[in-house]
């Protein structure tokens, strides 16, 4: 079994990796499944064999509990597993909806302020004020989804053992 992992993927909101493995699709899930079973006390999860969904089992559920999403695909012979940290579906969407409102408005009052001053008006003088306003905003929701991914480190961290070592552990029965 073979990782990649790039500069990029550690500063992403979502950090990634890739892992090769010579499992096959079916024998991957199985295995997956096989491990969650042993683990159960410590992980919970979804699985099939084309996605699976692991969370860390804990006492609490908040916004920054890391979910770890493996797509296992089919590259030149060998299987790829895509591994994806990130929130909740729900609270992903959360955020992605801030993310495109903010900015929609930002584009909006900037231009507002650019075509007054183009048409030498004064009708729109918050406008720019807006725009920074907005501006603020996209940051502050980034500088929340980076506190939830620090408060989650611990268990990416966890996840992204339980992603090696349920590989790693049937494929040496193989080899």
């Amino acid at each position: 079994m073979t990782t990649e992992e790039t500069t990029l993927d550690r500063i992403r909101t979502r950090p990634r990796f890739k892992m090769f493995t010579h499992l096959t699709k079916e024998e991957y899930a199985e295995n997956l499944k096989k491990y969650l079973a042993e683990h159960k006390s410590e992980f919970s999860g979804n699985i099939n064999k084309e996605v699976a969904t692991i969370w860390v089992e804990t006492a609490y559920d908040n916004y920054w509990k890391p979910r770890l999403a493996l797509r296992v695909e089919i590259e030149d012979d060998e299987t790829v597993i895509r591994g994806v940290f990130g929130p909740s579906s729900a609270v992903w969407t959360f955020f992605m909806f801030l993310y495109f409102s903010f900015s929609i408005l930002w584009m909006t009052f900037f231009t507002m302020y650019y075509v007054e001053k183009q048409i030498k008006s004064a009708e729109y003088p918050w406008a720019l004020s807006a725009s920074f306003v907005m501006l603020f905003f996209i940051l502050l929701t980034y500088l929340a989804a980076r506190f939830g991914q620090h408060k989650g480190k611990d268990e990416m961290l966890k996840l992204r053992q339980f992603a090696e070592e349920s590989t790693l552990q049937f494929e040496k029965k193989i080899i």
